[in-house]
């Protein structure tokens, strides 16, 4: 128990103000929280919408890759397309 101690005392804690930065920062970056009216947005909400944008950009991520990928299958492998495709999905 000593040793969980001295462990969590190590370890620097975040204030409540850094805290506040911190979500006030995340709402700014989510395009459906910073085009609300309303500054009245809990940070749990803030989390949970960081969360879903977050799983979002994933799946579009993915999206482009396969059809960057599917387009790069029907061009001639040699061509500057091709060359253009490889190095956006690298």
């Amino acid at each position: 128990m000593s040793s969980r101690r001295s462990r969590q005392s190590s370890v620097p804690r975040i204030t409540d103000d850094q805290i506040i930065d911190l979500v006030s920062k995340l709402r700014q970056l989510l395009p459906e929280i910073s085009q609300r009216r309303s500054d009245k947005v809990s940070a749990s909400k803030v989390l949970q919408e960081t969360c879903n944008y977050i799983r979002n950009l994933h799946r579009e991520v993915d999206d482009l890759s396969e059809r960057l990928s599917q387009l790069l299958a029907t061009i001639d492998a040699d061509s500057p397309e091709a060359a253009i495709i490889r190095s956006l999905i690298m």
